[in-house]
């Protein structure tokens, strides 16, 4: 049997101001993003030239969904982002006004920082050392 994770849902209180978010502070593109009736949308974006799991946007409708906004592990680390060059995509992060936890660091596997998104939700951003890349 073979099987993918293909993407992860996010909630969110905007369409239009996540997908600003994660285009200008991040890079991501968006692949898709279909009207799906009166306020609601498909929006799945991801990494320029990813074919791994994408992120899809769910607009919060409920109590509930809206109460999760920014919290959605618990504060605990909620998505890893590995990049091809950490101090490239740490600046831009910075320029953009990203909000860090925490200043760079170096572990075993390479360079890290926890970053929070527009929501707060928290981020890996890792840079690994070419010997331990899967």
């Amino acid at each position: 049997m073979k099987q993918r994770i293909c993407n992860v849902m996010l909630v969110v209180d905007d369409y239009d101001r996540a997908i600003e978010f994660f285009t200008a502070a991040l890079g991501f593109v968006v692949h898709e993003d279909s009207h799906m009736g009166p306020g609601k949308r498909w929006v799945r974006l991801g990494p320029a030239g990813s074919a791994g799991a994408g992120i899809v946007l769910g607009k919060a409708t409920t109590p509930e969904q809206q109460a999760s906004i920014g919290n959605q592990t618990g504060g605990r680390v909620f998505l890893f982002l590995e990049t091809d060059d950490f101090w490239r995509d740490y600046r831009r992060l910075e320029a953009k006004g990203a909000r860090f936890t925490e200043t760079p660091r170096e572990e075993p596997y390479g360079m890290v920082v926890v970053f929070l998104d527009l929501y707060g939700n928290k981020w890996d951003l890792i840079g690994r050392h070419p010997e331990t890349q899967p």
